[in-house]
């Protein structure tokens, strides 16, 4: 199959980490006082797993709905990611920051199931999982995660505790990485619009196969549009029927991984407690490096996620309809199966 490949457009998402490095405050932001007393005073009153469904606007304050909007601004419009510091995770208890996290996740968008147990409040922290057991996710152990996206819009981490070392984050810009592609070697670059398979990791829909076949780079509606795991685009191996990618492709995704590991074109940045970090999955690739852990299980590092859909993101090619399920916008994304129900757990 022949793919026209477009050229690199210049947007506010297409920087270089060096640049966003030097520049914090286009991607930080600090709470008000208004803004966190009204947060916390409506999070006291709702039970976490009643956000369930719950129609947050209904319920939480002006100031509040103003930053969720200029967050999912920030998602759609400008850089594709933002860093609100200053929750207080040490001064509340856990169903409290968890409401929190869930009702100003509710208006930058609607959260979505993160994996076949119907979990809408998700844990990031090593519990000691198997890398060689399918069911396992690199988030559950202390390994690299490399960089990849999500399945859904927009992903949100609230840092609860950090590593003793390590653990930082990184994100790189999908459209800097396609333009460096396609300056360097423009042969390979087609090759990143070819379908490829990617393994489910044994959480596939009814009548779906065990893994999907959607091109790490998609050019529909007038913009570049990612999806990616290197990790699972070779564990698709394990399953004889899943079609193998060219040496080309191989290739391709080499150059891409090595462009997105300069330090010059992605950002690194230490989430300290308290910090809420928002990534849009369709412009940003986000990455965790290995780290190593406190002895004590009550300090171990430790992050919430939420998975969102956005209204008024961009349309999506059909083809993603096999890893959302819908291409609705502002209702698509997340993973559910037969018997998924949804739930907000507290920990895991």
């Amino acid at each position: 199959m022949t793919v026209d490949v477009p050229e690199p457009q210049p947007t506010p998402k297409a920087w270089m980490g060096s640049e966003m490095a030097a520049a914090p405050d286009i991607w930080t932001r600090d709470w008000s006082a208004e803004q966190l007393d009204d947060l916390l005073t409506v999070s006291a009153t709702v039970a976490p797993e009643d956000t369930i469904g719950l129609d947050a606007a209904t319920i939480v304050p002006e100031t509040i709905r103003t930053l969720a909007e200029d967050i999912r601004t920030d998602l759609l419009d400008r850089q594709g990611f933002t860093v609100l510091h200053g929750f207080p995770v040490r001064e509340v208890d856990r169903p409290t920051v968890a409401t929190a996290f869930l009702l100003l996740g509710s208006l930058v968008g609607r959260p979505r199931s993160q994996n076949a147990a119907g979990h809408l409040l998700g844990h990031i922290k090593d519990v000691g999982a198997d890398l060689s057991d399918s069911a396992t996710r690199i988030y559950q152990t202390n390994e690299r995660q490399s960089f990849h996206t999500d399945s859904t819009d927009a992903v949100a981490l609230l840092c609860l505790r950090t590593a003793t070392s390590g653990g930082l984050s990184q994100l790189a810009s999908a459209e800097t990485a396609y333009r460096l592609v396609w300056e360097r070697r423009p042969d390979l670059a087609a090759q990143l619009f070819e379908p490829i398979a990617t393994d489910r990791r044994d959480e596939q829909p009814d009548g779906q196969q065990p893994w999907f076949e959607i091109p790490v780079l998609s050019w529909f509606d007038d913009r570049l549009t990612v999806i990616y795991q290197r990790t699972y685009i070779s564990s698709a191996a394990r399953f004889p029927d899943a079609p193998r990618p060219s040496p080309e492709q191989i290739e391709a995704l080499d150059l891409f991984d090595e462009i997105v590991d300069d330090p010059a074109v992605h950002i690194r940045m230490a989430l300290e407690p308290g910090d809420i970090q928002f990534v849009h999955n369709h412009s940003m690739l986000h990455d965790r490096t290995a780290f190593v852990d406190h002895a004590e299980p009550d300090e171990r590092r430790h992050l919430l996620r939420l998975w969102l859909t956005l209204p008024g993101d961009r349309l999506l090619p059909p083809v993603f309809a096999q890893r959302y399920g819908s291409i609705e916008v502002g209702d698509r994304g997340g993973i559910v199966v037969t018997d998924t129900e949804f739930c907000v757990p507290l920990d895991v």
